[in-house]
């Protein structure tokens, strides 16, 4: 059956729509806008486009906000985006969403397995791709069915792996990318995954005509992948950017890295809101001449918090002429927490916190400052005071973190970035950088960053900021557009 939305010429899927849904005790909805990069990218086509949202249906309130609209939500709660939302069974998306997604594919990809013990691929896996497979299924049936004829389908990330090539079959007259949002593997971590696994999700990304990343770094391992694991074969193009032919289909590979949306940030962070977080965390602080290395993650094992904390401790035992000149701001905000080791890793970042504290702290200065509840505009009052700014992931496909603090930093700030992070690639130059692993190092590199003169932290803020924002959400978005439609 065709929707009433059907023929639209733009599409883009994700498994997180631009809006969820909370069912209050009364069954009435309340709908719940978000942001990000595909948010401003949509927006800035314009409505005349006709685009369509195909998102998955992540809780109780948005299945039933599915159901009411036939799978349409009202327009009134995504702010006039057409969004279809589908209402796969909870089962089938738990398994493909924690099981697969980010259980194997996100652990893969951010090379996070303990090898002695895990993974093992086993039945209980092996449903869970079923399942995965099914969830991709039901994008495809969904963007086959909205799609115009010649349409373009951008499709996101690495829970929709297998969509491109699904959708090809369905609709061969579609225009289809899938953007990497994650690091991509190297060949020999890759094959880690059952072979048929990882042919298949490397299969699904060749069905399109595109496959784009967020750096060369990452675009040159997938094809790697391509080649090692399917024998397939890999060219470059005049420009550098490589092509992969598989199966006598060429897939063309592009590079978008997405930056900070300076203009969005520089007003939000100057909202009353944000003034008064400011005025709170200055007073948790104390003393007007205190530095502060803040950090802003969720506690995501691939942010590397306890490393960073226990550099953090190296510092304060290496070079005690820091101690109560020195206020570490960490945001650790909860993530994943269905998942066993999220919660555990969670709980060492506090334990680690408060032992710090127990360790160092005196009666006016408490070393770190921990925040584990999620709050925007206190994430925003700190980067406007951050002296420093602490980005050490083991692996990270960007990390707009370090983009953000420098458009927003008041007094300027030094940035101390992990080369593992896909911002390396754009800010090392300006950056002190380190390897996320060297616990000693990363001490170091923050006593360079607390040490370093007011002038040259400001200078080398401007060039980060410039380059920050070279390519906002809504320019990175067209230029997947446009790329797709050449």
């Amino acid at each position: 059956m065709v929707s009433e939305r059907s023929g639209a010429q733009v599409l883009v899927a994700s498994n997180r729509g631009p809006v969820s849904y909370a069912k209050g005790e009364d069954g009435a909805l309340t709908a719940k806008r978000g942001g990000g990069g595909l948010v401003s990218g949509l927006s800035a086509i314009g409505p005349d486009a006709g685009a369509v949202w195909v998102c998955a249906a992540l809780g109780d309130g948005d299945r039933e906000a599915a159901r009411r609209g036939g799978g349409h939500l009202d327009p009134a709660d995504t702010g006039g985006q057409h969004v279809r939302m589908l209402d796969i069974p909870a089962d089938v998306f738990t398994d493909a969403y924690n099981g697969v997604a980010n259980s194997v594919l996100w652990f893969v990809h951010h090379m996070l397995y303990q090898t002695p013990l895990e993974p093992s691929f086993d039945d209980g896996f092996r449903a869970q791709w079923a399942s995965y497979e099914a969830y991709n299924a039901a994008f495809a049936d969904a963007l086959a069915d909205e799609a115009a004829p010649g349409a373009v389908v951008l499709v996101q990330d690495y829970h929709l792996t297998l969509v491109p090539g699904l959708l090809r079959a369905r609709r061969p007259d579609l225009r289809i990318g899938h953007f990497s949002h994650t690091p991509w593997a190297p060949a020999d971590y890759f094959r880690m995954l059952p072979d048929d696994v990882a042919g298949a999700v490397l299969r699904g990304m060749l069905g399109g005509d595109r496959a784009a990343f967020l750096t060369r770094r990452w675009a040159d391992a997938f094809a790697d992948c391509c080649a090692a694991v399917l024998g397939a074969e890999v060219t470059r193009g005049e420009d550098g950017g490589p092509s992969v032919t598989h199966e006598g289909r060429t897939t063309r590979l592009g590079v978008h890295g997405l930056g900070a949306d300076a203009e969005f940030l520089r007003e939000r962070a100057h909202r009353p809101d944000v003034d008064e977080r400011l005025a709170a965390l200055r007073e948790q602080i104390g003393g007007e001449d205190r530095r502060t290395i803040v950090r802003v993650d969720r506690t995501e094992l691939s942010k590397n918090i306890v490393r960073g904390l226990r550099a953090y401790r190296a510092l304060l035992t290496g070079h005690p002429e820091w101690r109560e000149r020195v206020v570490h701001v960490a945001f650790a905000y909860p993530s994943r927490q269905d998942l066993e080791v999220y919660r555990a890793y969670t709980a060492e970042v506090g334990r680690l916190a408060e032992e710090i504290n127990a360790e160092f702290g005196t009666p006016g200065w408490q070393p770190v400052v921990l925040h584990v509840k999620d709050d925007f505009a206190r994430s925003l009052a700190a980067y406007r005071i951050a002296d420093v700014a602490l980005v050490n992931p083991i692996r990270d496909g960007m990390n707009l973190v370090a983009k953000e603090v420098p458009v927003i930093s008041e007094a300027g700030c030094a940035l101390v970035l992990s080369r593992e992070a896909g911002a390396y690639a754009e800010l090392a130059d300006d950056a002190v950088c380190v390897n996320p692993y060297d616990v000693s190092g990363t001490a170091r590199a923050l006593h360079e960053a607390l040490s370093m003169e007011d002038g040259e932290r400001a200078e080398r803020t401007k060039r980060l900021a410039a380059a920050a924002t070279a390519l906002p959400p809504d320019r990175w978005f067209l230029q997947q557009l446009r790329a797709l439609e050449q």
